[in-house]
């Protein structure tokens, strides 16, 4: 059971009358939408807004310890450190700053990231044909996933410099309806775009990443770990499989990302800054400030996405096709 139904059904060659559409054929019983319907890709989409919209909220506490050991690594020197002195400086209600632009803005991320990627997917695999997909099946979901979180990012953006100037700048204020109007006041528009940059270079490494780690693990994970075969494992067995894939994708997907997520934390807290400037200010060793937290914080939210847009899934009975296997050949066919 994987997330977008991705090229786990690459053997489905003989599927002609799907037109390429080879990843439903195994979950055909099981299928209450037609695979690439306008239906089934908005119920994606709103897994991905559940999934990213609740987990980030989730992790808010650790997400503005991470972020202000980003810009002041001086008063917060740790994680343990960081949240003493936050519920010290704001009391514990100051944990959950920044919640509202977080849910919102990762919300509507979440509904392009995964929505778009169903998309591209299907529409590449379509292009390559059954054996050009299965046997560029990574290439496959880098360029997919690459393109979703282009988009992704854009939808994000605004909501993302809210929330980290509320997190991160003293006296600015603490609710989503004061911060907003204020900052287009200060600065207009651009102040919700200037980061839009930053984010492509954390957010669409960080996403290829994600995608393309989850799909092989989970097809190494049924080869070489889960001892019966997938088609044999309950729905809870396969979902446990989900969580454990998501958790190592996000570890990696951490550590890829989070030079750029240094950047687009000091960018937002500061008026006037560039990206370029900003980069050059930390330095190699202070773009590393704060990994450990976003490894733990990366690495829970990618294991939960996953098992919450797989569960929307099975809530549904979306179209959860087996892992990738070669198609047969036409000689075989026959």
């Amino acid at each position: 059971m994987r997330d977008a139904g991705g090229c786990r059904a690459l053997q489905a060659g003989s599927l002609g009358p799907l037109k390429g559409r080879f990843w439903a054929a195994a979950a055909a019983k099981e299928q209450n939408y037609e695979y690439g319907s306008a239906r089934y890709l908005l119920l994606c989409g709103l897994g991905g807004m559940l999934s990213c919209g609740l987990t980030h909220t989730a992790v808010v506490p650790l997400d503005l310890v991470k972020c202000r050991m980003q810009v002041d690594p001086a008063k917060y020197k740790g994680i343990v450190s960081g949240f003493g002195v936050t519920v010290r400086d704001d009391g514990l209600r100051g944990l959950a700053r920044g919640w509202a632009p977080t849910f919102l803005g990762y919300s509507l991320q979440g509904l392009f990231k995964f929505g778009l990627y169903e998309v591209f997917k299907m529409r590449y695999a379509e292009l390559l044909g059954p054996e050009k997909a299965y046997r560029w099946r990574t290439g496959l979901y880098l360029a997919a996933s690459a393109g979703a979180e282009f988009f992704a990012d854009v939808a994000l953006a605004p909501m993302e410099a809210v929330k980290v100037r509320i997190q991160t700048q003293p006296g600015f204020p603490g609710t989503l309806r004061a911060a907003a109007p204020r900052m287009y006041r200060e600065e207009g528009p651009w102040a919700f775009y200037k980061g839009v940059a930053p984010l492509w270079l954390r957010g669409i490494p960080y996403t290829m990443m994600r995608f393309a780690c989850f799909e092989r693990t989970v097809e190494a994970l049924y080869q070489h770990v889960v001892p019966k075969p997938q088609s044999q494992c309950t729905k809870a067995e396969q979902l446990a499989v989900t969580f454990v894939a998501g958790y190592i994708a996000g570890v990696f997907c951490a550590v890829v990302s989070h030079p750029a997520d240094s950047v687009v934390s000091v960018l937002n807290k500061e008026k006037g800054s560039s990206a370029l400037g900003v980069l050059q200010r930390l330095g190699f060793a202070g773009v590393w400030k704060g990994l450990f937290a976003r490894i733990i914080m990366i690495g829970t939210l990618t294991a939960l996405q996953w098992f919450i847009y797989d569960s929307v899934k099975v809530y549904f009975k979306l179209p959860r096709p087996p892992v990738a296997q070669a198609p047969k050949s036409p000689k075989k066919q026959k």
